[in-house]
């Protein structure tokens, strides 16, 4: 849910609820306090027992109080006259506020409350013989409401009931049930806010604490502490691109401490490999100087080892060159159509030459078409059957060595094969060969040397060809490296095209 909707669904909550509850309260209280003063006064009709109007409350229950009059007097004419009658009269008008005065024969016989000289000659001079209602009186800055009822003794004697009753304090219940109106009014506000208020907790403050334990863990250096996506929309989405932003930094510093660890294995493995033939070129200069190469045949074979020996080191060189480029995704692919046939007997062709010198033999086999195409940048497919080969030839042991390269024509792939028949790799390796700097222990002496990054360019442009390959090996028996490559399709060519320019111009 949004932010801004749940906002204004609190303010309802704020201001609906508690409307409710206290409507609630209301017309509860009301027909509670409604009964009770039916009760207390007998009263049969509709009554509003909240009517702030003092003059219309005192009304209905002096109505109710002449009413039991007239049916007491009806049975008792003279129970006017007598004192436990007008106490009971006077104990109800002591809950409504007031007191009762009776006046009988020029004079008052009863007084039920404190009346001045000036209310009793007001009383008998103003008020009518006959019942009057709501007449207002004044004195001492207090108002009083007034109502009368005339009645006949048993002797035919008349006299005047007088009910008055204090309007500032008329009705003591009302302001009683006003004030626990008010208690309640306030215990609701302060439970719609409570409600309110852990609602907006639960969904914006707390998810809101948690983001900021989060970024003062990564301001720490933490980075292993996940952002919990929880909270509303626009909550749950700075949560979210806070998570990202976390496993982004991450995997930055993983990388970071990544590359530190391959640059320390990168100069220890460099300073091994040119440690070799650097020692190699100065003992035979050395050599040569000191006059050990006396006879021009062993001159020429120092001179031929020399030259080999920095040749190694060219070639190192060469491939950290690469490396970098490759790391650093600036190798120039030129991709175009290969005829996969010709390409590989021309690879073949190349490579024979060069490994007859070495004792190792060559063998091409497979069943390919002759229009069988493929994508990709011939120069950097030479490098990877090249660095494959060449890292065969290092670890041939027996004394027939021979390497086979087997092209299949697939449905939608060509599979190139490169088996050996060398020492093998053991099986804990070779999940590991493809890795940068990765060596086998059998790899880490002066006859083989080797950087450990050869097979890691290998993976990096076969995969960037969108080729993938693998390696299995028998130990003792050999070992075959696999590739598999997209065969040529005009929907692939043209993806293919596009994606190269898009390398080429990101990578020169």
């Amino acid at each position: 849910m949004k932010l801004s909707k749940k906002l204004i669904i609190i303010c309802l909550t704020l201001i609906v609820i508690p409307a409710m509850l206290l409507t609630g309260a209301w017309l509860v209280t009301s027909r509670l306090e409604a009964r009770k003063i039916r009760q207390e006064f007998d009263l049969t009709g509709k009554i509003d027992p909240y009517s702030f109007s003092a003059a219309q409350r005192f009304d209905v229950m002096l109505t109710a109080m002449v009413s039991s009059i007239s049916r007491e007097s009806a049975t008792d004419p003279d129970c006017v006259l007598k004192t436990d009658y007008l106490e009971t009269l006077n104990a109800r008008m002591v809950r409504m506020g007031g007191f009762i005065l009776a006046w009988q024969n020029g004079a008052y016989y009863y007084t039920g409350g404190f009346a001045s000289e000036e209310m009793q000659a007001y009383l008998t001079r103003v008020l009518p013989a006959d019942d009057s209602r709501n007449v207002y009186y004044s004195e001492n800055d207090t108002q009083y409401l007034i109502g009368s009822h005339s009645f006949q003794d048993a002797a035919g004697e008349e006299g005047t009931l007088y009910l008055i009753s204090d309007v500032t304090d008329s009705l003591p219940a009302l302001s009683k049930t006003v004030g626990i109106f008010l208690i309640i009014g306030i215990i609701v506000l302060l439970f719609s806010v409570m409600i309110t208020g852990s609602w907006l907790r639960n969904s914006l403050v707390k998810p809101l604490e948690e983001l900021q334990e989060a970024t003062n863990a990564i301001r720490e250096g933490n980075l292993d502490v996940p952002v919990r996506v929880v909270g509303d929309e626009e909550v749950a989405d700075l949560c979210r691109d806070f998570e990202e932003m976390r496993k982004h930094l991450k995997e930055a510093a993983d990388e970071q401490l990544q590359t530190e660890k391959n640059n320390k294995v990168l100069i220890s493995n460099i300073s091994h490999d040119l440690k070799t033939p650097i020692t190699a070129i100065k003992g035979y200069v050395e050599g040569i100087r000191d006059g050990v190469a006396s006879s021009p045949e062993k001159l020429d074979k120092y001179l031929h080892t020399i030259y080999n020996k920095a040749n190694d080191m060219d070639r190192l060189v060469d491939e950290l060159t690469l490396y970098s480029k490759i790391d650093t995704n600036r190798v120039p692919y030129n991709f175009t159509k290969i005829k996969v046939k010709e390409y590989f007997e021309d690879c073949a062709d190349e490579l024979r030459e060069e490994l007859e010198a070495q004792n190792v033999e060559l063998e091409l086999s497979g069943r390919v078409d002759e229009k069988t195409l493929m994508v990709g940048d011939p120069e950097q497919l030479k490098r990877v059957v090249n660095n494959i080969i060449s890292n065969s030839v290092k670890y041939m042991d027996k004394a027939k060595k021979l390497i086979n390269i087997r092209v299949q024509d697939g449905e939608d792939f060509v599979r190139i094969e490169i088996e050996d028949n060398g020492k093998g790799i053991a099986n804990k390796d070779i999940p590991y060969i493809f890795d940068r700097f990765y060596r086998t222990d059998s790899s880490r002496n002066s006859s083989t040397g080797g950087s450990g990054i050869g097979l890691s360019i290998v993976k990096k442009i076969v995969e960037d060809h969108g080729g993938r390959i693998w390696a299995s090996s028998r130990e003792g028996f050999g070992t075959t490296m696999t590739i598999e490559m997209r065969k040529y399709k005009e929907i692939q060519h043209e993806q293919n095209t596009d994606r190269g320019r898009r390398e080429g111009y990101r990578r020169t």
